[in-house]
């Protein structure tokens, strides 16, 4: 017979053990998602030490500190739940992981970004921040090779727009209007 206090460390310990082999299960994507969950809950505990501005406004220097922490610490949940791929995927060999073509070697494809992030910096004024902002995402999704164009026109399109509004309207921080009055 087992002394009781025994049996309750003997409950602890294999707890313990089990909790050991679950996290030896996690996948990259958890690994990360525990690590940007962490920093998420930094952040906003900084984001929380924002003074308040005296002057009462409709959006305080501390609220968008706030909103990406909050957005950090969501996606990092759905990461951690993400469904990982078929282990059918990770048996292809090197020469089906290398990027064919020139311009898909990693060393051009930062030079090409590069040049659009500088082509966009030069183009915002005269373009104005929505059209700019439109054609250097869409650029650059061709770039890395993606070709559904008109979800990449909407989607970007919707972003950039939502982006425009909330800062020119809401924020009252007026960006580059350019050809499209707005």
């Amino acid at each position: 017979m087992i002394p009781e206090r025994w049996q309750c460390n003997a409950v602890s310990v294999l707890s313990i053990h089990v909790l050991g082999e679950h996290m030896a299960r996690l996948n990259i994507n958890q690994l990360l998602a525990l690590i940007l969950l962490a920093f998420s809950l930094g952040y906003l505990w900084m984001a929380y030490q924002i003074p308040v501005f005296p002057i009462p406004r409709p959006v305080d220097s501390d609220a968008f500190p706030k909103l990406l922490g909050f957005s950090l610490l969501l996606l990092s949940v759905f990461l951690f739940f993400e469904k990982t791929a078929p282990a059918a995927s990770a048996e292809k060999t090197e020469d089906e992981l290398q990027p064919s073509g020139w311009h898909r070697q990693p060393k051009v494809q930062v030079f090409g970004t590069a040049v659009g992030v500088l082509a966009y910096a030069f183009l915002i004024e005269p373009l104005g921040f929505l059209l700019a902002s439109i054609l250097l995402g869409v650029g650059l999704a061709y770039w890395f090779g993606y070709r559904q164009h008109w979800i990449n026109l909407a989607t970007v399109g919707g972003i950039v727009l939502a982006l425009y509004l909330l800062m020119n309207k809401v924020m009252g921080i007026y960006l580059p209007q350019g050809l499209l009055p707005l």
